[in-house]
């Protein structure tokens, strides 16, 4: 996840946005108490939304507490929520950010990404004996997708399908994680397969919108380095023939019917889950946030500042 799944506040109520950032600050906390305080660097509001989603499935009703954050000590106590599903949000995140920092390692020699590799080893360490499986399938889908970069693939649908498999297989895994051993809020086996079926299609489609969205937010960066852009192949862009704001406009209708496209689909899954709590939450997220950063990068408006 890549810092874009976030709410659009301003359409959010204050309590909602209270719940949201309580999430956002639990996760923070959970990888402060569990790996130490430099992992809290890979924080992002995509772990929210993973988090939010997962325990709106469980009866349990949140309990906020109000605690200080380290990052702003002086400032009054903030909005904290622990349950199980910051917990698993929290290590997905750091799982991400570790084959990230191995992937900025192998193909671009980034000296930070190599010293920041051996600071965080022993809690990878960790979180592959937690989770073999969801360890073991990502290296496939991540080994995958770099061999297509690497082969400067053409087809957005290939390049995007490895990445949203990954999501999937977070979104269905943290099913499992929550709810395989203590199925709080489902009734009968038939509605945890149909639960976990629901959020891997959510994962899935998710995980296209991102892949895609990223690929056009950063054009610009990718033309000018010369790194591989999913875009950039597909529609074959010639820095002589046009420029970047030329070559955005020409693909402006494909960029916007399939990101709608995806977004669509999503929303059905979403509207087919149960949703025991913070409805308006995952609404805000999937309806207005999303659609407007889709806008947002599609036509280059300044980026959401909000949060």
């Amino acid at each position: 996840m890549l810092g874009y799944v976030k709410i659009d506040k301003g359409e959010l109520k204050v309590r909602e946005y209270e719940i949201y950032t309580g999430y956002y600050c639990g996760i923070c906390k959970s990888i402060g108490k569990r790996y130490g305080q430099l992992p809290r660097m890979a924080l992002s509001y995509d772990a929210a939304f993973l988090a939010v989603i997962l325990a709106s499935l469980s009866n349990k009703s949140d309990l906020p507490v109000q605690e200080h954050c380290i990052a702003h000590p002086l400032i009054k106590k903030k909005t904290i929520i622990r349950n199980t599903a910051v917990d698993y949000a929290a290590d997905v995140m750091l799982l991400l950010a570790w084959y990230k920092l191995i992937d900025d390692a192998n193909d671009e020699g980034k000296l930070y990404a190599k010293t920041t590799i051996r600071l965080l080893k022993k809690i990878y360490k960790k979180l592959q004996a937690r989770y073999p499986k969801l360890c073991r399938e990502m290296e496939t889908y991540l080994s995958h997708l770099a061999s297509l970069e690497r082969e400067r693939c053409s087809s957005i649908d290939m390049a995007a399908e490895a990445f949203s498999k990954i999501m999937e297989l977070i979104f269905s895994e943290g099913i499992v994680t929550l709810y395989s051993q203590n199925p709080s809020g489902f009734d009968d086996p038939e509605k945890y397969n149909k639960t976990y079926s629901l959020m891997a299609n959510i994962g899935y489609h998710m995980g296209k919108w991102i892949y895609m969205i990223d690929a056009a937010d950063d054009i610009e960066e990718n033309a000018d380095t010369g790194a591989y852009n999913p875009l950039i192949y597909r529609f074959n862009y010639d820095e002589n023939l046009e420029t970047t704001a030329q070559f955005r406009e020409r693909i402006e209708s494909d960029l916007r019917f399939n990101l709608y496209h995806y977004l669509a689909i999503l929303s059905d899954y979403i509207d087919s889950l149960d949703i025991k709590k913070n409805k308006g939450i995952i609404e805000n997220v999937i309806y207005l946030g999303l659609n407007r950063k889709t806008e947002e990068i599609i036509t280059r408006k300044d980026k959401d500042k909000q949060i």
